[in-house]
């Protein structure tokens, strides 16, 4: 997971060993981690996406898509990301797969310093 993580600066930068405290999936192919999904609910009423992030060799496989869609029809209930706001390509994703963008939280990325798009997912 670190070296998939590390292959892609787009995503959040978190302790790989902390994902074990959260909901933490993972799509193999074969015997490799071609991608993983990370999440936690809050208050039992909503789920956050935390993190997801595909290997580029496993890219543009419906990896990450396959990811989401489990989430999603297991959460039945609202499901909330932040994603940078130059991230064109994973607002783009998140809007197919249903996600409305929210609110914008400025300053909310270091490194390089950015505003976030927040996104929601409400199943029904």
């Amino acid at each position: 997971m670190a070296d998939i993580q590390a292959a892609s600066p787009e995503t959040a930068s978190w302790d790989v060993a902390g994902y074990l405290a959260y909901d933490f999936r993972v799509s193999q192919c074969g015997p490799r981690v071609a991608g993983f999904l990370v999440s936690r609910t809050i208050g039992g009423e909503e789920c956050e996406l935390l993190n997801l992030a595909v290997a580029p060799e496993f890219r543009r496989q419906g990896i990450a898509r396959g990811l989401l869609a489990a989430l999603l029809a297991e959460a039945h209930r609202a499901v909330f990301l932040e994603v940078r706001e130059s991230n064109k390509v994973a607002r783009a994703f998140y809007k197919s797969m249903g996600f409305q963008e929210v609110t914008t939280r400025k300053g909310y990325y270091q490194s390089p310093p950015e505003a976030a798009i927040v996104m929601k997912f409400h199943s029904c």
